[in-house]
């Protein structure tokens, strides 16, 4: 975080100041051998170990386009702007080293309500705690008073050298697998939004069940699957990985096109989420699993620390009038489009 000289404090607004001390504060107790000076300087120095080789990734979040501030607990909109970027870590297969992130916020949201506190403190309690959690020490970045909020992280993790999992690795006759259930994120989204129409009201003023907010979780906090990622690229057993963020459909035509290959997805093998359509697990985005091919003579477990995990399909070669993604069913097969996200589509 740079240092600039900006007043505040005289009107009753946190200034930047002020919000850096904050932020720096919050982050003293972070230890991490990867990270030998942090904030408070003009750069940060990382450590990678010997061999290693650093993985960078970045995620821009908008209000109003990745959250809204009447429809996301701003510690559910810190999770997901950190979870973003260790969703790409893990496909890497790659260890968090330091994360930085950029905030841009309308000067309303420093400051106290009442006895309510300001959303960015909350923003840091979850932005925060996923850190420390998945061992993403906050290192540094910038902050700007901005017309509207948005978050730009960026994630700095290593692996062994030439060892990362890559979109570009699979073969035909690869078998296809998933971490974890598809569809959650989407589903929880659509409920959101209904609730929100039929009641009238913004969430941020419901008194939510245990009940509902399992069921909301899979997009107000998703899961990264980091050490999952890790864990493959440990055991050597994927040939190429990606993190499922733009919802099956998409992100398996983008594997297939850097693998130079086609796939045939199993229908009935769907994990689909509890609460998700067959459509929402194929194009539903945000679920933050891993999509990932292994030979067919890898001997893969039911679970990868603890998380489950499902074969739902094949590579196979890649043919003149044959579609990138074929779906499978017992009765039929068809083309599956990729119809998941897609931005200025």
């Amino acid at each position: 975080m740079r240092k600039r000289q900006v007043q505040s404090g005289r009107d009753g607004k946190r200034g930047e100041l002020a919000l850096l001390e904050l932020i720096r504060r919050r982050t003293a107790g972070q230890r991490s051998p990867g990270v030998r000076l942090g904030i408070g300087d003009d750069c940060a120095l990382l450590l990678p170990r010997p061999e290693e080789e650093l993985c960078v990734t970045t995620d821009l979040s908008i209000e109003g386009r990745h959250f809204r501030l009447d429809w996301h607990p701003p510690e559910a909109v810190g999770h997901r702007v950190l979870a973003r970027g260790l969703s790409d870590l893990a496909a890497m297969g790659a260890r968090p080293v330091a994360a930085f992130l950029s905030l841009g916020l309308p000067a309303s949201l420093t400051m106290a309500n009442g006895r309510q506190r300001a959303w960015v403190d909350r923003f840091l309690d979850g932005l925060l705690d996923l850190a420390k959690d998945r061992q993403a020490p906050l290192a540094g970045g910038d902050l700007a008073e901005s017309p509207v909020a948005l978050a730009d992280i960026v994630l700095v993790g290593a692996t062994p050298r030439s060892k990362a999992l890559l979109r570009s690795g699979g073969r035909p006759g690869d078998s296809l697998y998933v971490t974890g259930s598809l569809g959650g994120a989407a589903a929880a989204l659509a409920r959101l939004a209904s609730m929100t129409k039929r009641t009238k009201s913004s969430p941020q003023s419901w008194a939510i069940s245990a009940k509902l907010s399992a069921a909301l979780a899979p997009h107000l906090y998703p899961q990264p699957r980091v050490v999952q990622g890790m864990w493959l690229l440990r055991h050597g057993l994927a040939t190429a990985a990606m993190d499922l963020s733009d919802g099956l459909s998409t992100d398996l035509t983008h594997l297939c096109d850097e693998s130079r290959v086609a796939a045939e997805v199993d229908e009935a093998a769907l994990p689909i989420s509890s609460g998700a359509t067959p459509a929402q697990a194929l194009n539903g985005g945000e679920d933050y699993e891993l999509l990932f091919a292994a030979p067919p003579e890898a001997r893969m477990p039911g679970m990868i620390v603890g998380v489950p995990v499902t074969k739902i399909g094949r590579l196979v070669p890649r043919r003149k009038g044959r579609p990138a993604v074929t779906l499978v069913s017992n009765a039929s097969s068809q083309p599956l489009a990729p119809e998941g996200w897609e931005h200025f589509r």
